[in-house]
């Protein structure tokens, strides 16, 4: 598109034309307020279908990504407008396509690799031998973390299902109340799977911003684990003495005290520190070749960069990049997890087999909402909207950090989901972020999954699961879950700020 036009105050805009003559030649360019307007439009748009029409958000994506689309093409605008209607379709086609070949591939990984480990036993054992590391009197040392790990590779809502009758049996064992272990659970829960990858949030964040996994990895855990700490030992233990919660009166431990055919504790943590370690060095090969090289270049060059500094590397090197690859990483896991955790383990194909798939339905809609978040940011960018955001921000001396954690602030707040906020944040902060470091990069991914935790109300299908599986009222959950998941945002986002500062000393 021809060059936006630059007004110093934006007021002024207000009520012009949809659009103007360019600078160069008398081309027709849309006008900085029209492709605001849009955007406006578009976030409107998506939050009536979410919120009012109850629409699912795969298909509201699509939808206000096709409204902007529609708004800002050559027949709707007389001309002046990038896009045609003609070539729409395929600009969504593109968009999905383009945003799908590696986030499907994670998340279906991810989701096979967190149901063996659940299925096995292993979430339970890890709460197990944290609890008797820890002892009784540090009992929330004990779930903060194993809410951290386990997050990793399982999701939130599943977690905590699976973990429920430990926290009961705790509870019982202790006579203090269920959330002076539920909730030191929850934190580590929702940091690591905000702030963490393999899972879906941070990793499609960090796809859209050109970011490795392992810078991501590397900050995301610096940030997450101080929030975990102070959200799940802290303040709990504060709110839990304020409001005794009972477990069930009908629960029954059952096999819980017993070991039970679990897996070892050490085999546990080999298997989920196995991708992510893989992973990390895998960041580490890929920025030791691309040292000499990497400054100065863009998004479209570095690519081709990286893979001509990879094929002149001695073998051990071309190894480990291989295996660091978060796709191999994650296989790897998988296909070990499958061994270990399943046929050494004694079950059967047919048990494997139905646990596998059964693993692939949540992941299935997760990956359709971020494929439609790869078409709400490809809509963007060629409809100029992108630009036009920059260009406000960029005169308005608004830092990026603080842009992106706010977009996501508002959708989370909005409409409740924090996948989808992060997705639209990413949408919206990806022309913002050209020239900025990995670790930049990284601490921007950071301050999105902050601004997509805070705020956890009514209109999140998490709120009701911890008010079920905690028992508690409505407004009981207000004054824990809120406040905690708030705090999580809040503080995640002033570690990622403060980082930020500090990075030129760092030399990152």
């Amino acid at each position: 598109m021809s060059e936006l036009n630059n007004q110093p105050d934006l007021f002024l805009l207000i009520g012009q034309q949809g659009r103007l003559l360019g600078a160069a030649g008398g081309e027709a360019s849309l006008s900085l307020t029209y492709l605001l307007c849009l955007l406006v439009g578009a976030v409107a748009v998506l939050l009536f279908l979410i919120l009012k029409l109850r629409v699912q958000a795969f298909l509201a994506l699509i939808l206000a990504s096709l409204f902007v689309a529609v708004g800002s093409s050559q027949e709707f605008t007389g001309g002046a407008g990038d896009l045609e209607l003609a070539k729409i379709g395929a600009e969504i086609q593109n968009g999905m396509g383009s945003s799908l070949g590696f986030i499907a591939t994670i998340i279906g990984l991810g989701a096979i690799f967190g149901s063996l480990l659940e299925h096995s036993g292993g979430a339970q054992s890890l709460a197990k031998s944290l609890l008797k590391l820890f002892g009784e009197k540090r009992a929330s040392w004990a779930m903060v973390l194993t809410g951290f790990i386990i997050s990793i590779p399982v999701f939130l809502d599943v977690a905590l299902v699976i973990l429920a009758p430990i926290l009961y049996a705790l509870s019982k064992k202790t006579g203090k109340s269920v959330l002076a272990f539920g909730l030191p659970l929850l934190a580590g829960l929702m940091v690591t799977h905000a702030f963490v990858p393999p899972t879906p949030g941070p990793v499609w964040v960090a796809y859209e911003l050109g970011v490795g996994l392992g810078w991501v990895i590397l900050f995301g855990s610096i940030v997450g684990l101080p929030t975990a700490i102070v959200c799940g030992v802290w303040l709990p233990r504060r709110m839990a003495e304020k409001l005794y919660i009972a477990p069930p009166a009908d629960f029954d431990e059952g096999p819980m005290d017993g070991e039970g055919n679990l897996p070892s504790f050490s085999s546990v943590l080999v298997m989920i520190g196995l991708p992510i370690l893989l992973i990390l060095i895998g960041t580490i090969v890929k920025e030791y070749l691309v040292y000499d090289i990497d400054t100065g270049l863009d998004r479209n060059e570095y690519p081709a960069a990286v893979s001509n500094a990879v094929a002149g590397a001695p073998l051990g090197m071309k190894v480990l990049y291989f295996v660091g690859h978060p796709i191999i990483a994650l296989l790897i896991a998988t296909v070990m997890a499958l061994i270990f955790f399943g046929y050494l383990r004694g079950y059967d194909k047919n048990e494997l087999m139905e646990v596998t798939t059964k693993a692939l339905g949540p992941a299935g809609i997760i990956i359709l909402i971020t494929g439609a978040g790869g078409v709400f940011k490809g809509v963007m960018g060629a409809s100029g909207v992108s630009d036009a955001l920059r260009e406000v921000c960029q005169g308005w001396g608004i830092p990026v950090l603080l842009l992106a954690y706010l977009f996501a602030l508002f959708v989370r707040i909005a409409q409740g989901s924090a996948t989808v906020a992060m997705v639209t944040a990413a949408g919206l902060v990806t022309a913002m972020v050209e020239g900025l470091s990995q670790a930049q990069l990284a601490l921007i991914v950071v301050a999105i999954a902050a601004g997509a935790s805070a705020v956890s109300h009514v209109n999140d299908s998490g709120f009701w699961l911890v008010s079920r599986y905690m028992m508690m009222t409505e407004k009981q959950t207000f004054q824990t879950w809120t406040v905690i998941s708030t705090v999580v945002s809040v503080l995640g986002f002033l570690l990622a700020a403060l980082l930020w500062v500090l990075l030129p000393f760092m030399s990152l």
